[in-house]
């Protein structure tokens, strides 16, 4: 279940830039406080990840923000797991064949704990609502060190058992540089995903790569493939470039950089758990997990809300490529820290909102 509060769609969860040097370790404020109820009860469905996914878009409708605790994908067992806060949720939950797990804090008071994070936090943090842990997770880059970072544990701790405090290597930033490589002037990122707009074609990409009116192509200094004519970046991060005429041949498919393609039928939002690979112009097709949704990325040009954050590497060149489960669209590269060698943090705009914000479809 993805959750989106009714006063500000995509909520906190920030990070931003500093120097890559090497800070590991985890911050342990908080004891996970999630209470699993022991009620005898049918066992769930197994799924698919993406049908996971579709089961939790399906409860979100049915639950509040006072009776969920969010949602995330057992890889495991092949189960999505839905916190809820008492037992008519559960067997709301039960009954559509999801597992129902008992928690202490509801989505409606780990969002106050966000806004009071959001207070407090400093370039180089992000936060978002932990669903396993059933807390606030917030992160720091290696950039918060010292004074800063003795401030932010202190203010974590005082939130008590609702937050807690990790740490990744490296520093957040997006990745400018860009399936497939696109070019414009002074940059190369990665084509995202083949749309259609009314009854012309273009496709989407990220929106930090460049700016309303620039050309793009599909070789450095070649041909114009089309015109970037709508983007948003910082805030969001996705752009939309539509096909000069005649427009190529663009098949609603992502480049697997092993000569075969994956189809694309369709969008859908991303589950924590959820299992996704990515394709980028610079390091080719990767995998990993998402770890959190909903997140705000704090870049050195400002903030990105609504990010999806994964364990999947990227580099620079990969920005606007394909985040993707099976035929889903997931989401877009943004960017994050670390590489393709010792691995890292990427985040990712979800595609379902640049679609809606610029009125394609796909395919």
């Amino acid at each position: 279940m993805t959750h989106r509060r009714t006063s500000h769609r995509r909520r906190v969860a920030a990070a931003a830039t500093g120097i890559a040097a090497l800070f590991a370790g985890t911050f342990a404020v908080a004891e996970a406080n999630a209470e699993s109820a022991a009620v005898p009860t049918a066992a769930p469905q197994v799924l698919s990840s993406a049908e996971a996914g579709t089961l939790a878009a399906s409860l979100s409708a049915q639950l509040t923000p006072e009776t969920s605790g969010g949602t995330y994908y057992d890889a495991d067992s092949g189960t999505l797991v839905v916190n809820v806060t008492d037992e008519t949720a559960a067997a709301t939950v039960r009954s559509a064949g999801a597992e129902a797990r008992v928690v202490r804090h509801s989505l409606a008071e780990l969002d106050e704990v966000k806004d009071a994070v959001a207070g407090f936090a400093v370039a180089g943090t992000a936060w978002a609502v932990d669903p396993v842990s059933n807390t606030v997770r917030v992160t720091t880059d290696s950039t918060v060190r010292g004074a800063s970072l003795a401030d932010l544990r202190a203010s974590v701790a005082e939130l008590g058992a609702r937050a807690s405090l990790d740490a990744v290597a490296g520093e957040f930033q997006p990745f400018i540089a860009g399936g497939e490589a696109i070019y414009s002037s002074g940059a190369r990122c990665s084509l995202g995903f083949n749309v259609s707009i009314g009854g012309s074609a273009g496709f989407l990409t990220a929106g930090h790569c460049g700016s309303v009116g620039s050309s793009w192509s599909a070789s450095s200094g070649g041909p114009a493939l089309g015109t970037l004519t709508a983007g948003q970046f910082p805030g969001a991060d996705y752009a939309l470039v539509e096909y000069s005429a005649p427009a190529p041949d663009h098949p609603s498919a992502v480049f697997l950089y092993d000569g075969t393609t994956q189809e694309i039928t369709g969008a859908a939002e991303a589950t924590v758990g959820q299992s996704v690979q990515r394709s980028g112009s610079t390091t080719g097709l990767h995998d990993g997990e998402v770890t959190a949704v909903d997140v705000a990325v704090r870049y050195p040009q400002g903030t990105v809300e609504g990010t999806i954050q994964t364990t999947v590497c990227a580099e620079p060149g990969d920005s606007g490529g394909a985040l993707f489960d099976g035929s889903n669209a997931i989401g877009l590269t943004s960017g994050g820290s670390g590489n393709c060698t010792s691995g890292g943090t990427t985040f990712f705009y979800p595609v379902t909102d640049a679609l809606a914000a610029v009125g394609a479809t796909i395919p």
